[in-house]
């Protein structure tokens, strides 16, 4: 019996284990919050902007969601993901858009991969 359950550790412990996850991580920016903006001037976002937006990741064909990471209240955004390739993209509120989204990404095991994102309300 004690043969058995070295042998059956040395199997799990030999086979080819998955690889440590990547971190896919950036900052997001959301504006213009009021309809004429002036120069100079800055806006605080409120947090309910932030958190009624998601960045969104899609396997590399762009259409099976895997994840929807949250965005803080100071605009940041933070997932581990398996090491490969994916499709960045944002939840388009209303008429919300990013000159930056979708966009591929690669992550790699054990490295940071830095995404901002800008999101443009459409406010004018």
């Amino acid at each position: 019996m004690f043969a058995l359950i070295i042998a059956c550790v040395s199997v799990v412990s030999c086979s080819g284990s998955a690889s440590e996850p990547g971190i896919l991580q950036g900052k997001v920016t959301i504006g213009p919050l009021v309809p004429v903006e002036q120069e100079g001037v800055t806006y605080e976002v409120p947090c309910e902007v932030y958190e009624s937006r998601k960045v969104i990741i899609y396997k590399n064909n762009g259409s099976d969601l895997v994840k929807e990471a949250d965005i803080d209240c100071d605009g940041r955004y933070r997932v581990a993901l398996s090491p490969g390739t994916y499709i960045v993209d944002i939840n388009h509120i209303g008429i919300d858009s990013s000159p930056n989204v979708p966009t591929e990404v690669e992550i790699i095991s054990q490295q940071t991969t830095r995404l901002d994102i800008d999101i443009d309300t459409g406010i004018r």
